[in-house]
């Protein structure tokens, strides 16, 4: 369902696990600050609303979104992190090197996520222009830093239960 017809807050809480045990990383662009930040408050939020720690959620901010991927991946070089969720925002301008950034912050994170074995949470806005931005960061389309965050406990969740399958399976 496109997004200009769904609000990407609403969900369903109780398909979510607890939080309780998990660690997470937060990276978020410093720039359209406005925007990102935004983000970051509704992700935080969410994560502590489904029993995450203050303790356990980590943030460091990026100069630009390009700049996620390598903050993602020094974060989780230094922390023992279940999750780590990416925040920014690229609006379209006049060329095309917002194509160029959100190709590179989508496959960048998909590689990390391969690699590590752990979540890497894709929570960049790709918009037209700052309406959507704003409409996606608390406006009437919710917030996207919200659905990040449930992504996150989601993803963090599977890794759990199939660790733990494994285990029991054999001899």
């Amino acid at each position: 369902m496109a997004s200009a017809l769904s609000n990407l807050s609403e969900y369903n809480e109780g398909n979510v696990p607890s939080a309780e045990k998990m660690s997470f990383g937060i990276v978020v662009a410093e720039w359209n600050r406005h925007i990102t930040h935004a983000l970051l408050d509704g992700c935080v939020s969410t994560l502590i609303h489904h029993g995450a720690s203050e303790d356990n959620i980590r943030v460091v901010q990026v100069p630009g979104s390009f700049e996620l991927t390598a903050g993602a991946a020094a974060l989780g070089a230094e922390l023992r992190l279940d999750a780590i969720i990416c925040l920014g925002c690229v609006i379209k301008g006049e060329t095309n090197h917002d194509e160029y950034i959100n190709h590179a912050v989508a496959s960048g994170l998909t590689q990390l996520g391969i690699q590590t074995g752990k979540p890497h949470v894709f929570g960049l806005l790709t918009v037209l222009n700052e309406l959507q931005a704003l409409d996606r960061a608390g406006g009437k389309h919710g917030n996207k830093g919200v659905e990040a965050a449930v992504t996150a406990i989601r993803m963090v969740a599977i890794r759990h239960t199939l660790r733990n399958d494994v285990r029991k399976i054999g001899f």
